[in-house]
């Protein structure tokens, strides 16, 4: 993707640029960034999809799991590309840019959007969080594996960390889980993990 020096690309410049070479790119402030994540970040993010697709399976839930799909929020100079997101079947009739450009605009239609926070922790912690929330997307997890969160976001002694925030009338309310405790997801009231499962799906055997 060429993206002239000092100039902001639209959203729809963005789509329309998007390359067919396989790779994965995202939208941030107008700059089109490469994402290039690790095999522990790719483990991570298929462990969640396995799991949550199975309760979704058992509980014949018209919900669906994207291989990729991107998120579309208000602002006109953003797009991204969630590790994980959880689609409600029903709702994707009404994304006009479903069909074309596999693309989500509708917070209603995103149950559950996840990041595996990488080197970008900043994007995941901040912006994504604010657009997300604006959205009206009902819940998003941040799953900082390797603790790269600053001390002020997964607090201290810093320490492997997932986040879950739920939408309420003021915003999103943060939780925050380690090691043995287990997650508390108001999108999947029946989901049995602890935040140290998640975490190991990324360490090597």
């Amino acid at each position: 993707m060429v993206q002239a020096v000092g100039s902001a690309l639209s959203f729809e410049q963005f789509l329309d640029q998007y390359p067919n070479n396989g790779g994965r790119y995202e939208l941030i402030e107008g700059e089109v960034v490469e994402v290039r994540p690790t095999g522990a970040h790719e483990d991570i993010g298929g462990f969640i999809a396995l799991k949550l697709g199975i309760l979704i399976d058992q509980g014949n839930l018209p919900l669906t799991i994207p291989r990729t799909c991107v998120v579309k929020p208000g602002r006109p100079n953003a797009g991204y590309i969630p590790d994980v997101a959880v689609l409600d079947r029903r709702q994707l009739v009404a994304e006009p840019l479903w069909e074309k450009a596999s693309t989500v605009c509708h917070g209603r239609t995103a149950t559950l959007v996840i990041e595996v926070v990488s080197t970008n922790w900043r994007d995941d912690y901040g912006l994504k969080l604010a657009d997300y929330e604006a959205m009206g997307i009902a819940e998003y997890w941040i799953v900082d594996f390797r603790a790269l969160g600053a001390a002020r976001v997964i607090g201290q002694p810093k320490q492997p960390t997932l986040t879950i925030c739920t939408l309420g009338e003021d915003g999103y309310q943060l939780q925050r889980f380690t090691g043995q405790q287990q997650l508390l997801s108001a999108a999947f009231p029946a989901l049995k993990l602890t935040a140290q499962q998640v975490f190991e799906a990324g360490q090597s055997s």
